[in-house]
């Protein structure tokens, strides 16, 4: 995990470029993402569990928001959001296996497209992708344990509660 409570990341000029480009079309991206669900045989409990567009609005907040959750959230806002995702998945009875996959294919789609978008030959704009990809992989891996952290609070909670009542009852 983070040693700090935010980090500094300094992208440039290119990246904040990207980035932009990601956050104008972050609708486009959060309803492909939805297709992509839709298709995956591994996501089969999660589209019968999680209104389609509850999981676009939620692609949707971190696509056009990225920049403010790359450059100015903490890791408390990622600690925050992902510990409720966590917990609104299990609630919904959404197996933890699928809950990361989601995310994972959330970066994996971001990563597609800027792939798709931009390919450069100039060391600098590589050197500032590099960082770039630094700073995804540092924000969804957190997104994956905080997530996984709600699930297993959601879980530990309703089974004491379910194991009380049965004691009570």
């Amino acid at each position: 995990m983070m040693t700090s409570e935010r980090h500094d990341t300094k992208l440039g000029f290119l990246s904040w470029k990207i980035i932009r480009h990601i956050e104008v079309h972050s609708e486009e991206l959060a309803d492909s993402l939805w297709a992509r669900v839709e298709h995956c045989l591994r996501l089969r409990q999660f589209r019968e569990r999680v209104p389609p567009q509850e999981l676009r609005q939620r692609a949707f907040e971190i696509y056009h928001n990225l920049g403010e959750w790359l450059e100015t959230k903490s890791e408390a806002d990622v600690e925050h959001r992902y510990t409720a995702i966590g917990e609104r998945r299990a609630s919904q009875g959404v197996p933890l296996s699928q809950l990361v996959l989601v995310i994972v294919a959330t970066k994996e789609h971001l990563w597609e497209h800027i792939t798709s978008e931009v390919l450069t030959e100039h060391a600098l704009e590589l050197f500032q992708v590099l960082e770039l990809s630094r700073c995804i992989e540092m924000f969804f891996d957190r997104a994956v344990y905080f997530a996984a952290a709600g699930y297993e609070h959601y879980q530990s909670t309703h089974h004491r509660e379910t194991v009380v009542a049965v004691a009570v009852g």
